[in-house]
């Protein structure tokens, strides 16, 4: 799966224009120069994990959101993701994934 960079860029701008912070302000506050957060906002430079993991930690927001608009307090949180695991799963492998999240899930229940 390639990457979106225009999108990241704009669930960024999104998360940074939600926290009420400038382009100025944020650049500021990661180093790097106004520009270059602008092209990170457009999709046109690409970010590098230890850049986006600082500006979520800035922002407040998880790395999987920007990187694939996933959101841990969605209901359908990793659904594909755990969907194409189980379909090139060997059914003794799929038997085991289920005993374990139904301990998972009785555990959260508890």
């Amino acid at each position: 799966m390639a990457l979106d960079y225009k999108l990241i860029g704009e669930r960024l701008r999104k998360a940074r224009t939600d926290k009420k912070l400038t382009q100025e302000k944020l650049s500021e506050m990661i180093n790097v120069s106004v520009a270059y957060l602008s092209r990170i906002e457009t999709g046109a430079t690409h970010i590098n994990l230890k850049r986006l993991n600082e500006i979520c930690g800035i922002l407040g927001v998880s790395e999987a959101y920007i990187l694939n608009g996933a959101s841990s307090n969605s209901e359908t949180y990793l659904n594909n993701e755990l969907s194409s695991i189980l379909k090139d799963c060997a059914p003794e492998n799929k038997e085991l994934i289920y005993k374990i999240a139904t301990l998972i899930s009785a555990k959260g229940n508890k």
